[in-house]
């Protein structure tokens, strides 16, 4: 039998050195949770009495934690009124701890788009089960566009800048 080469050079066959990946998620959690229904038992004899006011605000932080190790804070605040009375208020701090191996220009949008995009389905579903544990119909929150979001947050700190007055 004859003997078979790969056509592949002793550089090619050797193993590339360890790949680390892009973005490891090291742990979930909810940091701080709320939920306040001040108008309860009373509420629920005007719930049918028209369609619910519901407000949603939502904010996302980053910091650094350690050596490529951030945690990445996801805060959602849902607050329905119904006929000029709150009928509940949910305030949800939801953080994920990230270890990230990316360049310095990618780290930014990484952290305030892709992390938050990756806890945002176990913020909603704290969110629906929060709702519904009160008494209410759950809360499906819509999905959140977080490159807009993160758009939003540069042209503010743009601005900002911009409008800050001049030292001399």
């Amino acid at each position: 039998m004859a003997d078979e080469t790969s056509g592949k050079t002793s550089e090619e066959t050797t193993q590339p050195e360890e790949q680390l990946q892009p973005i490891v998620v090291d742990g979930q959690y909810t940091k701080d949770l709320s939920f306040e229904a001040p108008e309860t038992p009373d509420i629920f004899a005007i719930m049918h009495e028209g369609a619910p006011d519901i407000k949603i605000d939502v904010d996302v932080r980053a910091g650094i934690h350690g050596e490529n190790s951030y945690e990445v804070l996801l805060s959602i605040k849902a607050q329905c009124k119904i006929a000029d009375k709150t009928a509940f208020l949910c305030e949800l701090v939801y953080g994920g701890l990230f270890t990230l191996h990316l360049p310095e220009e990618t780290l930014k949008p990484m952290l305030l788009i892709e992390c938050p995009r990756l806890l945002f389905p176990f913020a909603r579903n704290i969110i629906a089960d929060c709702t519904r544990d009160g008494g209410f119909p759950p809360l499906m929150l819509n999905p959140i566009d977080f490159v807009t979001l993160y758009r939003q947050g540069l042209e503010n700190e743009q601005k900002k800048e911009k409008d800050a007055p001049v030292a001399h």
